[in-house]
């Protein structure tokens, strides 16, 4: 059952996934039914995708549970992935894959990212006051629409 948003209600869901090569399935799907129920089907695509991404880099690369957190505030959509991993990949020099590696399984995920997202951007997390460590990787979409 669908609903129609309120332009005014903002609204976040966090997503606890263990390091397990499901992660990126349940993600997708997770992420899928918070958009078309809060009425942004025209972004579910491009959100699973991006999202899906994220997280099978957080199972790739990190050797613990990782989080998704999706919050809309007004005409936007924020998806935030965080992991364990404290190591930021080098994020001013991600680029899409060339023609010859377009069939590459890995090395794309956060060139689509930079393609497909509105905005996005990462940080790492060290000495944080609640012992969290780690990166966080997030984008946005939705920021032209409304």
């Amino acid at each position: 059952m669908s609903h129609e948003p309120e332009l005014t209600d903002d609204w976040e869901y966090t997503l606890q996934v263990p390091s397990d090569p499901m992660a990126p399935c349940i993600a997708r799907r997770t992420l899928r039914t918070i958009f078309e129920e809060h009425g942004f089907l025209e972004l579910a695509d491009t959100a699973e995708l991006l999202t899906s991404e994220l997280v099978t880099n957080a199972y790739r690369y990190s050797d613990g549970p990782a989080s998704v957190r999706v919050k809309r505030e007004g005409n936007r959509v924020r998806v935030a992935v965080w992991d364990t991993n404290p190591r930021l990949p080098a994020l001013d020099r991600v680029t899409l894959p060339d023609a010859e590696a377009e069939a590459a399984e890995q090395g794309r995920g956060l060139g689509l990212v930079q393609w497909c997202a509105d905005s996005w951007g990462g940080f790492a997390l060290r000495d944080q006051p609640q012992g969290l460590v780690g990166k966080l990787i997030w984008f946005e979409l939705g920021a032209g629409t409304g």
